[in-house]
């Protein structure tokens, strides 16, 4: 279905004892790929034990030779959310109680689209800082006490010179309009090199930002981990890292203090979890990435339940009457937090007549709004 600013791919297993789970397997531009997979991993699941996820995920992880690539992880991902949704629900326990319990009630949610005066991750001409500034004293009247954007108007992997200024005013003005005990969380979408990410760290230190994310591509990791070594802002990263086995180098090499791994692209939720647990061990902090529909929202707050290491959840905030209109009982977000659903399984079904109302939409092509971060 049309979603947002992306379509939103939706996952739902029926099994012959009437109890049905949903998933979400959501990946901006290439829904058609993932369905796809989907329609390939159906003959498989046919008769099996919904019980087994383990099994079930490591089989159609090991189906093919390509294991461990987006658009097959991002598949897998909403069948395995589905099939502890089945479980928790003919069990008559939250998710997150197979994760081994809660910890918190509540998790603290950084607020996410709230920057600009057109589409939600699109800078424009309109985008002065005194208006992005405008708009976080509009956040932090809706409670929330931590924010992100990118203050990046261009700049490929050596930024120019007016647009580093243009970037240190904008978070400048945004720091003096919400002052001093709002955390500030800078977007950098993975767009420079080496030297310019740690020179813009450095103009932006006096700011005391939160984290400082993907200042360089993240597919080099000594790149990450030397970035992170010159710098005195937090390294965050890992919302284009997948599985365990991606994170393990990012973990060993001391390249980030908080990673962001996709409960829609990581492999699901028992997949995350794992990763949270290797994180702990290196004292590294979970912040789930998500800027994907309802279910991958709820889905992140049952992990983010379930874990000791969460400092926040991204939460997009344009999109949450949206999120409510499409599933059957509300995410619920007061005062800077998101509450954790405590009804069974992930706590909530789709609304399958709202989303046969909005069918998926033609996507615009990557080059069309982020050439400049080449």
């Amino acid at each position: 279905m049309q979603g947002g600013i992306a379509n939103w791919t939706f996952v739902k297993i029926y099994t012959d004892s009437d109890v049905t789970g949903v998933g979400e397997a959501s990946l901006e531009r290439f829904d058609e790929a993932v369905v796809k997979v989907l329609e390939e991993f159906k003959d498989f699941l046919v008769g099996k034990d919904p019980f087994q996820v383990e099994y079930l995920w490591t089989a159609l992880y090991k189906s093919t030779f390509w294991y461990g690539q987006l658009i097959v992880l991002t598949a897998l991902s909403g069948v395995e959310q589905a099939l502890w949704d089945i479980k928790g629900k003919a069990l008559g326990v939250p998710v997150y109680e197979f994760l081994g319990g809660k910890l918190r009630d509540k998790v603290r949610a950084y607020a996410n689209a709230w920057a600009f005066q057109g589409p939600p991750t699109l800078m424009t001409a309109k985008d002065t800082p005194e208006a992005v500034a405008r708009n976080a004293q509009e956040m932090v009247a809706k409670g929330f006490t931590a924010m992100k954007w990118d203050p990046f108007r261009e700049g490929g992997q050596v930024i120019p010179k007016t647009e580093e200024e243009f970037a240190v005013e904008c978070v400048k003005t945004v720091r003096e309009a919400v002052g001093p005990s709002i955390d500030l969380l800078i977007e950098c979408h993975g767009r420079f090199n080496m030297w310019s990410a740690i020179r813009m760290a450095r103009k932006l230190e006096p700011f005391d930002p939160f984290f400082y994310e993907e200042p360089v591509p993240p597919d080099n990791i000594d790149a990450m981990a030397e970035v992170q070594r010159a710098i005195n802002l937090p390294v965050a990263t890992g919302e284009r890292l997948y599985t365990r086995w991606d994170f393990r180098p990012l973990l060993e090499k001391q390249a980030a203090r908080i990673i962001q791994p996709d409960i829609c692209h990581c492999g699901g939720i028992l997949e995350l979890k794992k990763i949270a647990a290797m994180a702990e061990t290196c004292y590294v902090a979970v912040q789930p990435h998500n800027p994907n529909g309802p279910i991958g929202t709820l889905a992140s707050l049952h992990l983010d339940a379930s874990i000791p290491n969460v400092i926040f959840q991204e939460f997009f905030v344009p999109y949450l009457e949206e999120y409510n209109e499409i599933i059957t009982e509300p995410i619920k977000y007061q005062d800077g937090y998101l509450e954790i659903p405590t009804s069974p399984g992930l706590g909530t079904d789709i609304r399958e007549e709202v989303i046969r109302r909005r069918p998926p939409q033609p996507q615009p092509y990557l080059a069309t709004w982020t050439g400049s971060y080449w």
